[in-house]
């Protein structure tokens, strides 16, 4: 298949999104933003100095309340015009704009946590019981206490929100707009090469040649730009361990876990329980691989080959939504509902083109609806990136109806949870939609090699190497590219041993992801998918009461931790059981993908 990227201008409008719903326009949007400014002027100069009583507590946040949203629809709208093109200098100019201004405005609201701070426990204790929309916010305000400094030190703290978030653009700048890969050559042609083009198509590409050859070329530019990378990312861990000391924790790891409410010990089990029992089945996989493919040997940019790549059928956006109107049915007419939408009225970019933010996500400003980022490359597994990316839509969907904005998100160890349960209730329905054994393998094997290996195997890679980094760090060290090259390699050769050729390249593979921008955020899709698989496999075994348990959890948004919002879903994730059982299930999909190959293979001799 020729692959080619156009640009952003070239794009057919039907596979874009539509930002209207946020603004119609840049100007709107600009009226917001001075809306913000002004806004906040008022409740700075109406509150600053007066919070002494509950009466007048909660009268201040009942207007954080109402400008919060706004400032999430300014900030989603230009962080998503940029996404969609990186190399747009307007959107950058915007984007940097816009991020000023809601520095300024976080400037002038820092006071009010200071001041509350200030009041005496009783008058806090209060207005929590006078206010359930307050109640909320103001409880988690002293959770916080003992970390909040004084007024001025959070007004420069918050005046510094641009530079702080400095390390992630300059990171996605560098990575999709100075990058230019250029081509390489394979099977005697010339190949267009970029980050899209390489992790959504030659990565998964069955020529042997061509993937290798991409691979190659692709980690050969990645290599031009280690140093400048590792820069960026020790300014961004400076910086987190500098803020984690001023705000007296004992360590950065220790203030990012608190902030998600997660103890160090469920932390550190994710990692090392994955790292050491799931890595046997993996490597068998990894040789099942090899056996199918017959490579004459298992190299790093191999293992993402699929299990039946001729099998996979191609398939449009529009068939995409007829699979998941069936396969996410079980949520419900509503979730039905808000699944056509987002068809519908574009709320989905499908679109690939230069300078294009990598990989999926979804963006779900409070009082909008959410927006999908994908680059579809009209191959079924797409549809259970789709269905992941609407897992966290049809979430904030329901947490907005049910929360008010100081109440709608949850803990970051929750947060890809409703993702990965989409996964796995769209592959239950597809393997009891066919008896066919190479259908069924496809499943499966599709399982592993996106939702599991994804969730499973990358993050949690990135989680050992990412909590290495923090040690060093935490330590009083520093890392450059060739130390961070090292952590990688290290990492991955644990995990693969010997049945996975670890290629010149692969230790640079810590450059292909922004999560490292942006706190603990790996281990989490490990934990996500954890839960999911526990409450897919209650809503299989005909649990009646599994979807009412997991649309209360869904609804409930940030007023319970991740422990409550785990039981409410009918699963124990402070024990060991939940990943112990997911591990298990892993290693029965591969034993099932082994068995129905063997089945294949010996239908195919006769």
């Amino acid at each position: 298949m020729e692959r080619k990227l156009i640009d952003r201008k070239d794009a057919e409008i039907a596979l874009t999104w539509d930002l209207s719903s946020l603004y119609d326009s840049v100007e709107s949007m600009k009226s917001d933003g001075d809306r913000i400014l002004s806004f906040s002027r008022k409740l700075e100069a109406d509150f600053q100095g007066k919070l002494e009583d509950s009466y007048t507590i909660n009268l201040c946040l009942d207007g954080l309340r109402e400008i919060l949203p706004v400032m999430n629809r300014t900030g989603a709208y230009s962080h998503l015009k940029l996404m969609a093109d990186t190399t747009d200098n307007s959107s950058l100019e915007l984007k940097s704009m816009v991020s000023d201004a809601l520095s300024k405005a976080r400037s002038m609201l820092s006071f009010i946590d200071t001041e509350i701070l200030e009041a005496d426990e009783e008058t806090i204790k209060k207005a929590i019981n006078d206010s359930p929309e307050n109640r909320h916010y103001l409880t988690e305000l002293l959770r916080y206490k003992p970390h909040i400094l004084g007024k001025e030190a959070e007004k420069v703290i918050s005046s510094l929100g641009t530079v702080l978030e400095a390390p992630y653009n300059i990171y996605n700048r560098a990575k999709l707009a100075d990058m230019d890969f250029g081509t390489f050559t394979a099977g005697g042609k010339e190949h267009p090469l970029g980050f899209v083009l390489f992790e959504n198509g030659y990565e998964f590409d069955t020529d042997t040649e061509t993937r290798r050859a991409a691979f190659r070329t692709f980690s050969d530019k990645l290599s031009e730009y280690q140093n400048t990378v590792a820069s960026v990312y020790q300014t961004k861990l400076s910086t987190e361990k500098a803020l984690s000391e001023i705000r007296g924790f004992s360590s950065v790891t220790e203030s990012l876990l608190f902030s998600q409410k997660v103890p160090r010990e469920m932390y550190d089990r994710q990692i090392d329980l994955i790292y050491e029992k799931l890595a046997p089945h993996m490597r068998r996989f990894a040789r099942l691989l090899k056996k199918i493919h017959k490579l004459d040997e298992m190299r790093y940019e191999d293992l993402k080959l699929a299990v039946d790549p001729e099998f996979e059928p191609g398939i449009s956006t529009a068939e995409a939504k007829g699979h998941l109107l069936q396969g996410l049915s079980v949520l419900g007419s509503e979730y039905a509902g808000m699944i056509v939408r987002a068809f519908d009225e574009r709320w989905i970019d499908f679109v690939q083109n230069r300078g294009k933010s990598t990989g999926a996500f979804c963006s779900s400003p409070y009082g909008a609806h959410p927006y999908i980022l994908i680059s579809w490359t009209e191959r079924m597994r797409e549809v259970f990136v789709l269905a992941h990316e609407l897992g966290h839509a049809g979430h904030f969907q329901l947490s907005h109806s049910m929360q008010n904005v100081f109440d709608s998100r949850p803990s970051l160890y929750f947060i890809e949870a409703p993702s990965t349960m989409n996964e796995m209730l769209m592959a239950n329905h597809l393997v009891k939609s066919s008896t066919d054994a190479r259908f069924r393998r496809w499943v499966y094997s599709t399982m592993i090699s996106r939702t599991y290996y994804h969730n499973f195997v990358t993050h949690l890679l990135e989680a050992r190497y990412q909590r290495e980094v923090y040690r060093i760090v935490e330590n009083g060290g520093s890392v450059t590219a060739s130390k961070l090259n090292s952590i990688f390699k290290e990492v991955l050769q644990g995990f693969w041993g010997d049945s996975v050729e670890l290629t010149a390249g692969s230790e640079l593979t810590w450059m292909r992801q922004p999560h490292y921008f942006m706190g603990l955020y790996p281990y989490t899709y490990s934990a996500g998918l954890t839960i999911a698989t526990e409450v897919a496999k209650r809503v299989d075994g005909g649990d009646s009461s599994a979807i009412e348990d997991w649309k209360r959890t869904l609804e409930a948004g940030g007023t319970l931790d991740p422990i409550e919002l785990a039981k409410l879903a009918g699963v124990d994730i402070t024990s060991d059981t939940p990943l112990l059982n997911t591990i298990d299930r892993i290693g029965f999909l591969i034993g099932e993908i082994e068995r129905l190959t063997e089945e294949i293979e010996t239908d195919n001799l006769n």
